[in-house]
């Protein structure tokens, strides 16, 4: 049993033996055949994978960014041309219909001249004739403004030496079309009498009627002799035509007193002669004379300075220019007050003459409700500030007597009262301009302060003037850019600013600040730029730095 189990045993591991060769076999053929081809394998399934992204990307949209293309470049964007000028700045007064402009400054070659005074030769540049100004407000455009003449005023001490003269247009209206005819009759020719040919005549009645007189009496004188044959009467008249005649020759030589004289010999012979003086007209001598003294007498007075070709020296003296006193228009009124009615309004705008200059853009500043307002009490109390600054560092330079030494109660008293009272403010102006056009405001506040009246003081508080620029930051509070406290005593250091407008002066796009300035040397006008921190000053017609 033994062997027979045994011999069992030996033929299954005999057969499994034999079962496991065939597999092994296959397996080691199968491992070899993956390792030669593996390579291949690799590479075509890596070609079928490239060439299909394509195809499936054909079929489906896919999102990519735009590649920058560096063949095709975008052009680049011109830089600004810096305006080099000429272009001027100038003033337009508008009052009752007549416009008339004060120039203020020029920009020639980058920098600013004096406009009243730059190349005056007789005129200044700024006003030659067939000069266009456009007008502004707050850098809006408003008319144009032709200069047709200049004026010039020869005190020493005048605002405004220069100032132009010319027609101004509004936007929306044009120039009334109006043709020029010539005169029907020239004057001193009359011409009513049909076809004849013209005739000089003078403008003064009595004379044309002393000729005709005149041309009677000869008339009558010859008719009178051929009548008589030789008779005296008719004698008579014919001298008395004939001294008609060299008295119409040589009216123009003689004085006028020579022709009185002439004319009072005349009258005395005819009244010899026997003719009557009374009732009868008097004779054409003496008409023609009369007539010829009320000529000159006129003529002296309204052609006095008409050019006359003559030898000598002038034989007359200038006649007497006299002045109509103007009426006032509101009867029953003092003078003063009178005056202040009839005065009308009179409007102010900054004017621009460039041909090739920017296009004028507005700095109007728009704010949000109750801005406004809130700004305009921030800009007061800081105007407070300054005013008290400005009195504290006065009486700290000033020299005094030296104080005796104070008591403790003293002291107390001034610890108690040490904060000053606020100022009054009066005449406030306060506006705010776009300058950078970035939508943030530059405000300006100009006023009048004083303290109010202490309780029997002998004289009235002194007056300030105060005129403050500020802007506001990225958190909304104020930052001062200039900030100038004067009063009449002290405007040699400090002048007195009054804003004008904004305008953009050197054509750069931005704009800047025109002031009137009132210092002790007169009054002139200044140009300032805005910038983050200050005022920067670009011109100042008194020359000052």
């Amino acid at each position: 049993m033994i062997a027979s189990f045994l011999e069992k045993i030996g033929l299954e591991m005999a057969a499994l033996s034999a079962f496991l060769k065939p597999r092994a076999s296959r397996h080691m053929s199968r491992g070899f055949l993956y390792r030669r081809l593996l390579c291949g394998v690799i590479v075509v399934l890596m070609t079928c994978g490239f060439f299909s992204q394509p195809i499936a990307a054909q079929d489906k949209p896919q999102l990519k960014r735009p590649t920058q293309d560096n063949s095709e470049q975008r052009p680049a964007e011109p830089k600004k041309k810096k305006v080099k000028g000429p272009r001027a700045v100038g003033l337009l007064l508008l009052s009752d219909g007549k416009a008339t402009l004060i120039p203020v400054a020029i920009l020639v070659e980058g920098k600013f001249y004096d406009a009243s005074i730059y190349k005056a030769e007789p005129v200044p540049m700024a006003l030659e004739g067939g000069t266009v100004y456009e007008a502004e407000q707050a850098g809006e455009s408003q008319g144009l403004f032709t200069v047709a003449g200049a004026l010039h005023s020869q005190s020493a001490v005048s605002e405004t030496p220069w100032m132009g003269t010319g027609s101004y247009f509004a936007n929306g209206t044009e120039a009334a079309k109006t043709t020029r005819k010539a005169e029907d009759v020239p004057v001193g020719l009359d011409s009513s009498s049909g076809d004849e040919p013209p005739k000089l005549t003078r403008k003064s009645g009595a004379t044309s009627s002393g000729s005709s007189g005149s041309s009677d009496s000869g008339s009558g004188g010859k008719e009178s002799a051929e009548k008589s044959g030789a008779g005296t009467t008719g004698v008579k008249g014919s001298a008395a035509g004939a001294s008609d005649q060299r008295a119409d020759a040589s009216g123009k030589k003689e004085s006028p007193a020579a022709e009185q004289k002439s004319s009072s010999g005349q009258t005395s012979a005819g009244q010899s002669s026997g003719q009557p003086s009374g009732g009868e007209p008097k004779s054409g001598a003496a008409a023609q004379a009369q007539g010829s003294q009320g000529q000159a007498q006129s003529q002296a007075s309204e052609n006095y300075y008409r050019p006359t070709l003559r030898r000598g020296k002038p034989t007359q003296a200038a006649p007497v220019e006299e002045e109509t006193p103007v009426k006032n228009v509101a009867a029953g009124l003092p003078a003063s007050t009178a005056a202040g009615a009839n005065a009308k309004p009179v409007l102010v705008m900054t004017a621009i003459s460039d041909a090739g200059g920017p296009q004028p853009e507005s700095y109007k500043f728009f704010w949000k409700e109750g801005e406004e307002e809130e700004r305009r009490k921030q800009m007061i109390a800081l105007a407070g500030d300054e005013v008290r600054a400005y009195i504290n560092a006065r009486a700290k330079g000033a020299i005094g007597v030296k104080p005796p030494a104070p008591s403790k109660a003293g002291v107390a008293k001034r610890k108690a009262a040490a904060k000053a009272p606020d100022p009054v403010f009066e005449n406030v102006q306060f506006r705010a301009l776009d300058i950078w056009r970035t939508n943030q405001a530059v405000m300006i506040l100009s006023a009048d302060a004083h303290f109010p009246t202490e309780p029997g003081a002998a004289s009235a508080p002194e007056t300030y003037s105060i005129t403050l620029v500020s802007r506001t930051d990225i958190y909304g509070s104020l930052r001062k850019l200039y900030s100038g406290v004067t009063d009449k005593f002290h405007l040699d250091v400090t002048p007195k600013l009054e804003l004008i407008d904004g305008v953009d002066a050197d054509g750069d796009g931005r704009g800047e600040l025109l002031f009137r300035e009132i210092s002790d040397a007169g009054k002139g006008y200044v140009i300032y730029r805005p910038t983050g921190d200050k005022l920067f000053k670009m011109f100042d017609s008194s020359g000052g730095e």
